[in-house]
């Protein structure tokens, strides 16, 4: 795979490394050079001639220019419009704020100038609108708090600050972003007109911060150790950027003009070390939070040129190298990922915005001390490579926990590309430019400078190289297993009949109370998606529905399946798989994997086996077994939820009839279910223990219906439910048709009256367009008298003659024995004609013994996985153990050559010999681990 040679760097020396940082940093520091966040190794004029080259970046000063205009004119007619509006106590003066937990309460206490207005609350979810800038009134500072419109009723109301959500925090912030370009163009026009605009802004801010002191939680509860200087989170506080900015910008200038800058160096150390002594230490924050940092130190002159000591080495040592009790170091922290697969412990979307934030820090970092950082801490590289894991064959992201369904960030290829540039890595900088060229032409990107980031740090012009069509596939594998998040990914085909399931439980941050619970893609689109985030992590929707069992596609037991979401410690177990993770097996005809759960709130047990299968065509299907019981025995219930896209969904029959459903009041609080099942509306059910097809029919314009059949295997006290779920919040247009993307989920639920182990829930999932081959014609499913727990799945392909017996069993240990198979072991797959003379492969996998169609494989120890395919009256063996073959003839053939292959090169071969106890079968011993052997009739 095209990881590896990425991945041979040697670890970092820490202390050699921080030696040699602050060697440069403080030389750099003496020289008290401004600006020095962005442009420290170039000249403005090289910049500028460099930039008119490239109307992309050209296009953002344009852009810069053009956005100030009218605010300049505002300003030139009113000296005082712009700072009027940013939100202080102006009147008030408080220099002193309280809070009641997530929520501003209210200010006291005098300064000598206005001071700056924290934060209304920390729920950002509102039901007002903030006001535009233009929009503000001059001065404001009312008691009776904010005059806002509802976005509802569209008319104005007093509120409290704590009711507008970040309006407070945002207006400020939008203004100092104006500051921010005003102090930018200052830089690159040299025009003064920009330097006056930001100057009164600027100052006013910074007094006003100097002045006031860090918020009060007035129920010293955790929010105390969480509050920046103007937010609920010291992870926003966005606004510090900007101003730090502008000082850098503007520093000559301010001099110049006898601005006090010691009242700059002060609030920007007070807030680092807000920033150092809040927060959280071991997730995401903690690198969000080393971020605001780094731009800190960069700003900042050496220890030496403060009184206090906290200059650059400072904050740079407690950022990278010094851990406190809120603030891991960065070396720290990077022991937080998995340093086998690059994995960080949250979910998706939080972790691929770790990567970005690395990135941002160490391109930062190396812009001062050019000292190639990126090769210093290799596990950020192997990161920014293992989140291609992530992605379904759509190119976009899993959705587990908090996350959405996204693009990998364009910016973490461009900062490697940048990075390889600089320090001549050719060979990295075209393979990554290449698959950041796919994305260009797949329109999911267009190369543009939307902030000072990407105009200084993206190179101008990517290197060209021939685009690699397969540039996905070459980053992922068949299986992937994280087991710092509870993931398991399996992938199946390519192009329009790639197939992918992601298996997730409930561990590490940001995550679900989801038991074990799945997201499916097939036909382009996550078809079975999960149900993302709710408006907050502070509303109801969220905490009784989006982060509970009843938005997954998961089985909820006794209506009170629960455990804590967010920081969730309920992973699942990886019992079996195939193929190995990170391995490309030589039989590529099906992935499946087997967990087990146990559900903490019901004390029940839950296993769930999913595969997927390719039908005879390059389409395919999923198996997808769920089992299901408390440990007390008695009374108990078990539902199947299943979300599909679609506009609608319909049950039939066996016989394609249409069943009769009846509205119905089931579920619900009312009834002592968790408050999650409150959300579900048009509610219908059928009671039946007959086996059932549920049809999920999703309508695209232009565009043949996209259709999912689930062959559902029938129960005694079991009711099929169809109901309406709230919307997926995780939804793009990569992942559903525009159509879709708002519309209530059409939901399936299977309910059970009893335990759902040794009879599960069997269910197979048949994804086909309308007026296109189905590949499969049915599916009919049995079991074993002797052994109840054994299912048996028969499904009959679209050619109406090959069937594919599937044949699981709840563990390794279980023994079947019929007149015609003899299995002690998880699982069997078989494709064969009507007749069952002509095999064509056989799949074993938690195999001890396995005797079929005239085949015998016996494990020499270990339970093995097998596969042998036919081709002509040549078998393919693959096997990932030690195993005696017994094999039938062949067509009267009772000969048969043995040829073993390593590295795909033949290293001998050998005849069969004639069973001792059946002189009808050849007998082959293979003594380890082949991935391609034939036995050649």
């Amino acid at each position: 795979m095209m990881t590896k040679r990425f991945l041979h760097i040697k670890p970092v020396l820490i202390g050699l490394f921080l030696t040699m940082l602050f060697n440069t940093v403080v030389g750099f520091a003496q020289e008290s050079i401004h600006p020095r966040i962005y442009t420290s190794g170039e000249s403005k004029s090289d910049f500028l001639k460099r930039i008119k080259q490239e109307d992309w970046k050209q296009s953002l000063i344009d852009k810069k220019i053009e956005n100030l205009e009218p605010y300049l004119e505002y300003v030139k007619n009113d000296p005082t419009w712009l700072v009027s509006r940013l939100q202080m106590n102006w009147t008030t003066k408080h220099d002193k704020v309280f809070l009641k937990g997530g929520n501003f309460d209210h200010s006291e206490g005098l300064a000598p100038v206005p001071t700056v207005r924290f934060s209304g609350t920390r729920d950002w979810a509102t039901a007002y609108v903030a006001p535009k800038i233009e929009d503000v009134e001059p001065y404001f500072d009312d008691v009776r708090g904010y005059y806002v419109a509802h976005k509802k009723t569209k008319k104005k109301e007093w509120v409290h600050p704590s009711k507008i959500g970040h309006a407070i925090e945002g207006i400020n912030r939008k203004i100092m972003a104006l500051v921010e370009d005003a102090a930018f163009l200052y830089w690159v026009t040299g025009d003064q007109k920009y330097a006056t605009f930001a100057k009164p802004v600027y100052e006013t801010y910074i007094e006003g911060m100097y002045y006031r002191d860090a918020p009060i939680d007035l129920e010293n509860g955790k929010q105390q150790r969480l509050s920046g200087l103007a937010t609920f989170e010291v992870i926003h506080e966005k606004i510090l950027i900007s101003l730090l900015t502008t000082y850098d910008f503007l520093y000559d200038y301010f001099e110049a003009e006898n601005v006090n800058l010691e009242h700059s160096v002060a609030v920007f150390q007070k807030w680092g070390d807000q920033i150092i002594k809040n927060g959280v230490p071991d997730n995401n924050w903690n690198l969000f939070q080393a971020r605001f940092l780094t731009f800190v130190a960069v700003v900042l002159d050496a220890n030496a040129a403060y009184k206090n000591g906290k200059g650059r080495e400072y904050f740079l040592d407690l950022t990278f190298n010094t851990s406190t009790d809120r603030q891991l170091s960065i070396n720290e922290s990077l022991l937080v990922y998995d340093q086998d697969t690059g994995i960080w412990p949250e979910s998706a979307s939080y972790s691929i915005h770790v990567i970005t934030t690395l990135l941002e820090i160490v391109t930062l970092l190396d812009n001062t001390t050019n000292n190639n950082e990126l090769s210093n801490f290799p596990i950020i590289e192997k990161a920014a490579l293992a989140s291609f894991q992530y992605l379904f064959p759509s190119g976009y992201s899993i959705g587990f926990g908090d996350s959405n369904h996204k693009t990998l960030p364009p910016e973490n290829f461009e900062l490697l590309i940048a990075n390889y540039r600089k320090y001549k890595d050719s060979e990295k900088e075209v393979v990554i430019s290449g698959l950041l060229e796919q994305m260009i032409a797949k329109d999911e990107y267009k190369r543009h400078a939307s902030d000072l980031f990407e105009l200084f740090f993206y190179v101008d012009k990517l290197k060209t190289s021939e685009t690699d069509s397969d540039g996905l596939e070459q980053l992922t594998s068949p299986t992937f297993y994280a087991s710092n998040v509870s993931l398991f990914n399996q992938r199946l085909g390519s192009g329009d009949s790639a197939m992918m399931v992601s298996t997730f439980g409930s561990y590490g941050n940001h995550a679900h109370a989801n038991g074990v619970a799945i997201e499916l893609f097939a036909n382009n689109y996550v078809l079975g998606p999960d149900m993302g985030k709710g408006s907050s992590y502070w509303h109801e929707n969220h905490n009784e529905y989006y982060s509970k069992f009843p938005a997954h596609n998961t089985v909820v037991v006794n209506g009170v399946s629960d455990y804590n979401a967010m920081r969730s410690y309920h992973p699942f177990t990886l019992e079996n798989s195939f193929p190995q993770v990170g391995i490309t097996p030589t039989f590529k005809k099906l992935t499946f994997s087997k967990v087990s759960f146990f559900e903490p709130e019901a004390k029940a047990n839950q296993q769930r086996f999913t595969a997927l299968i390719k039908s005879k065509s390059d389409q395919g299907y999923i198996v997808d077994v769920f089992r299901s019981k408390t440990q007390k025995t008695g009374t108990q219930r078990h539902d199947y939820f299943y979300h599909n896209l679609g506009q609608s969904l319909s049950l039939f029959d066996t016989n394609a009839k249409a069943l009769i459903l009846k509205e119905t009041e089931d579920f619900g609080s009312k009834h002592g279910d968790i408050k999650g099942y409150d959300y579900l509306t048009e509610k219908k059910k059928v009671i039946t223990s007959a086996d059932v097809q549920a049809v999920f029919r999703l309508k695209s314009k232009d565009k043949a219906d996209n259709m999912m059949k689930l062959w559902i295997k029938g129960s005694e006290l079991q009711s099929i439910y169809t109901a309406l779920a709230p919307k997926s919040n995780l939804l793009s247009k990569g992942t559903a048709p525009i159509e879709v993307i708002d519309n209530p989920m059409q939901t399936l639920i299977v309910k059970r009256e009893a335990a759902a182990w040794d009879n599960p829930f069997a269910v197979v999932f048949n994804p086909y367009y309308e007026g296109e081959e189905n590949p499969i014609t049915n599916v009919t499913y049995s079991s074993l008298k002797d052994n109840p727990s054994t299912q048996v799945i028969d499904v009959l392909l679209s050619d109406s003659k090959t069937t594919d017996k599937i044949v699981l069993n709840t563990s390794e240990d279980d023994v079947i024995e019929t007149a015609n198979l003899y299995q002690k072991g998880l699982l069997s797959v078989t494709r064969t004609l009507k007749n069952n003379a002509d095999l064509e492969y056989i799949f074993i996998s938690g195999m001890y013994r396995f005797k079929q169609f005239g085949w015998e494989i016996i494990a020499s120890g270990a339970p093995v996985t097998v596969s042998v395919e036919r081709i002509g009256d040549t078998f393919t063996i693959e096997t990932d153990g030690a195993i005696l073959i017994r094999a039938p003839f062949v067509d009267g053939k009772k000969t048969a050559v043995l040829k073993v292959y390593e590295e795909k090169e033949l290293k001998h071969s050998r005849e069969g010999q004639v069973g001792r106890f059946n002189s009808e079968q050849l007998e082959f011993r293979l003594e380890k681990a082949y991935n391609k052997v034939e036995i050649v009739y």
